[in-house]
């Protein structure tokens, strides 16, 4: 990974039931769109402003020598509310600030003095020495927090400016970093969390992850993208890396006549605009696969729509514009040679999250466990450690699902290992509420939260263990708790999503709570192709309030689902009435 250590010094200048598969663009308009190849470079907002004059990477120069020395206070606010960003740095919310205020208090007013810092963590791929390191990170700068994120980050809180010289070089140490992990920049590289073990795999694609991240990460003239560009690349026929909800990816796929590569898909997001990306219908070669994704992130810098930030995203060009236009502008502009016509990769046949005891091709095993929310702590990770090493391997990964795989293990190591990670509250056999519950941030620490979600999904979840035990569920319940509409937790795609905001209780007080979106998912061995879930409109559920509504709702799907077809609990609610909804 390249990691720029420039030390410049100088201050700088300053829904609907089933929503549509694709976002509207950019309504016509005589003003420009702050297309680069289009309307030229001139900036059209403040934003854009400072990215042209400092897009980043050299802020690092400035944390060293500067801010780390003079304290909070000293930190320039356009570097602080922008630049440190492509540092994998922000500032987190001051404790007590009520989510009713997090619309109405400017930034200062709701920060805290204090970062929460993302370790970026391409493909997943850790040793279980930076394990210990990020444990270290945790115990001796961060309160012991860490959170395992749905993009296969660590994410760590309390971090002081004063710290991060210190942190940079125990992770830089140990091939670990932080270079880009936020910002309108190329974030973190998805990928299949058993690549390279796993007996059923197409192909591993660490090779071209690594390229990816060799190439352009640190990249100045991809350190000015319109917004965040995110990436996932799998050779697992689980389709193990949400590929759907992604800027652009790339899926195994076997061609009839040029063998294994990839199917390339662009233009996914979710947010308060969700779109499942799209195929392109093109096969790409492994040794192609870093210049196509270079040219799709190319396309984005250059034709991105940079006017409005709320219009920023590829999805919105890819609307605009469609697939054969993409393609065409990919081929023609930033490719040397088109890319083949390719087929679809096959519908999964398992669970992508990788739960559970799996044979390795060596003959070892993977062991896939789950935290509760993705939330673990510094100890946690120190002593996951040492039971990776005191079973014999030396190799883990994180998951898109806020879960951990162990790789490596002897068959006779297994059951041991299993016991030995319950106890640190990491669970290889899980209950299936459990095993499909992931949670964002919240307000605990995040700015734009409005409601808790760790907290409240952790118990529910433990409430639902206890009142649905007994109750044969049919495949995972996937709950996706969100502390505000931007879908950092994928809400629109999962059975159950909440989506933080205030509700009306029945005292007709403004409480923290959720509005319900119901049958969203992703391609999966129970369900054909990706689709958003539906809103009921006014279904709204307070946030103490989630076991028993979940509860209602699980129970009346085992009631009445069609056992003759299988059916899902997505294709149940899609297709139940509103009242039964509630």
């Amino acid at each position: 990974m390249t990691t720029p250590t420039t030390t410049d010094t100088t201050a700088p200048v300053a829904a609907t039931e089933r929503p549509a598969r694709r976002v509207a663009g950019p309504r016509p308009s005589t003003r420009p769109n702050g297309q680069w190849k289009v309307d030229g470079t001139a900036p059209l907002n403040g934003n854009e402003e400072w990215k042209q004059v400092d897009n980043g990477l050299s802020v690092r120069g400035r944390i060293e020598d500067v801010y780390s020395k003079g304290g909070f206070a000293s930190i320039d606010p356009t570097d602080l509310h922008g630049r440190f960003r492509v540092w994998g740095l922000y500032t987190q919310r001051k404790p007590g600030i009520d989510g009713g205020r997090t619309a109405t208090l400017e930034p200062h007013e709701l920060e805290d003095e204090y970062f929460m810092l993302r370790v970026r963590i391409d493909g997943g791929q850790l040793t279980t020495e930076q394990l210990r390191v990020i444990a270290d990170i945790s115990i001796d700068f961060g309160r012991d927090t860490a959170d395992l994120t749905d993009r296969q980050n660590v994410q760590l809180h309390w971090i002081r400016v004063e710290d991060v010289p210190e942190i940079w070089r125990r992770l830089e140490a140990v091939g670990l970093g932080t270079t880009e992990a936020c910002g309108d920049v190329p974030r973190v590289v998805l990928g299949s969390p058993v690549a390279g073990i796993a007996a059923d795999e197409l192909i591993d694609p660490t090779a071209q992850i690594d390229e990816i991240t060799s190439r352009f990460i640190g990249d100045e003239t991809l350190a000015n993208l319109p917004r965040k560009f995110k990436t996932a690349i799998t050779g697992h026929p689980s389709q193990d890396v949400v590929h759907e909800i992604n800027d652009v990816a790339f899926v195994a796929v076997e061609h009839p006549e040029l063998g294994i590569g990839y199917d390339l898909w662009v233009g996914g997001g979710l947010s308060t605009a969700p779109r499942l990306a799209e195929r392109l219908g093109v096969f790409v070669a492994p040794e192609r696969v870093a210049d196509a994704w270079h040219g799709v992130a190319q396309i984005f810098r250059d034709y991105g729509y940079r006017r409005l930030r709320n219009k920023a995203r590829l999805k919105f060009l890819l609307a605009d514009w469609g697939t054969e236009k993409f393609r065409q502008v990919l081929e023609t502009e930033y490719l040397e040679a088109p890319l083949p016509d390719g087929p679809p990769a096959p519908q999964p046949l398992a669970h992508g999250d990788h739960v559970g005891v799996h044979r390795q091709k060596d003959g070892r095993f993977y062991v896939g466990v789950t935290p509760i929310v993705g939330r673990v702590s510094g100890p946690t990770l120190a002593r996951l450690a040492e039971l990776i090493e005191a079973h014999g391997s030396s190799r883990l990964r994180t998951t898109p699902h806020q879960k951990l795989v162990i790789l490596d293990i002897p068959e006779d190591r297994v059951e041991s290992l299993i016991t030995d990670l319950d106890e640190l509250g990491l669970s290889a056999r899980p209950s299936l509420i459990r095993r499909g519950t992931i949670a964002c941030t919240g307000i605990e620490f995040c700015k734009l939260a409005i409601v808790e979600t760790k907290a409240f999904a952790t118990a529910a979840v433990l409430d639902l263990e206890r009142t649905l035990d007994g109750f044969d569920l049919p495949h995972p319940i996937s709950l996706h708790v969100n502390g505000c509409p931007n879908s950092c937790a994928r809400i629109q795609t999962a059975d159950i999503g909440l989506k933080g905001q205030l509700v009306m209780n029945d005292a007709g007080e403004q409480v923290p709570g959720y509005q319900v979106h119901l049958g969203g998912g992703l391609a999966s061995a129970d369900r054909d192709e990706a689709g958003l879930g539906r809103t009921v409109r006014g279904l709204k559920v307070e946030a103490d309030g989630i076991a028993e509504y979940v509860e209602r709702v699980v129970k009346r799907f085992l009631d009445d689902r069609d056992a003759v077809s299988d059916e899902t609990f997505a294709e149940w609610a899609h297709r139940a009435d509103e009242e039964v909804l509630r």
